[in-house]
């Protein structure tokens, strides 16, 4: 009996010392990719099943709350915006000249063609909000030493109920993560490519997302240029700025 209760100590010692190191690696990813606010030029290349195509953009975001993204190119989609206020999305189209909201079910609808739905750009909430965070393991990974984390949703709010995250030991950013629906099937996967330091923090300038569920070789996303901590004007994020 007293052995069964000292190994019982252990155990809960054990899961106790590394739910806490798994909160706290789940801590400093967010410190480097969470931010109070930041701008960034992009370039998405949707590989198709026969061609690809890239569109570039220029995106403004505060915090969760608040974003705005202009396309530039190519010319079919130079001009779309896309507005985000707390929950709400609206999409800007001039070749109609008409905004239309995103809501509901529709936010799990592509963008563009894409591997990424509306839902996917919407959530941008530090990760240890929404999540529970266990490491089940070390690995190598591209010549790097990662732990293997395992997300468990604890807000019914989220796209993706459970992920298991490759994160960099030396740098606290995710190479790899695998996103899961709550009955568990695989919905989709991203690689975190090309490391590097901006202004203090470490972060992934090339994200190549796979959705699972459709055809096609995944999406490519490469920021092109990032700063941090900007000025933004608080006009950016209005409702008339989408046909300026």
């Amino acid at each position: 009996m007293k052995t069964t209760f000292v190994t019982l100590i252990a155990l809960f010692a054990f899961i106790s010392l590394h739910s806490q190191d798994a909160a706290e690696i789940l801590r400093r990813v967010d410190a480097n990719l969470s931010s109070e606010n930041r701008v960034f030029e992009s370039e998405m290349t949707i590989h198709g099943k026969r061609s690809s195509r890239t569109i570039t953009s220029k995106s403004y975001a505060e915090g969760n709350s608040r974003s705005f993204t202009e396309y530039l190119s190519p010319a079919s989609e130079k001009g779309t915006k896309m507005l985000k206020l707390e929950k709400q999305l609206w999409i800007y189209s001039p070749s109609t000249d008409r905004t239309i909201q995103i809501s509901g079910h529709m936010l799990r609808q592509s963008v563009m063609g894409s591997d990424l739905s509306y839902e996917d750009m919407m959530d941008d909430r530090r990760l240890t909000e929404i999540y529970h965070a266990v490491v089940k393991g070390q690995a190598g990974m591209d010549g790097r030493g990662v732990w293997i984390l395992e997300l468990t949703a604890k807000t019914a709010d989220v796209a993706y109920q459970r992920q298991l995250m490759w994160v960099d030991r030396e740098r606290y950013v995710p190479l790899k993560q695998e996103l899961y629906a709550k009955g568990g099937k695989l919905l989709k996967s991203m690689e975190l490519k090309d490391v590097v330091q901006v202004q203090g923090r470490w972060f992934p300038t090339t994200m190549i997302y796979k959705d699972m569920l459709k055809q096609g070789k995944g999406t490519e996303f490469r920021i092109t240029n990032i700063k941090f901590d900007q000025k933004i004007p608080d006009y950016i994020f209005s409702k008339a700025s989408l046909k300026q």
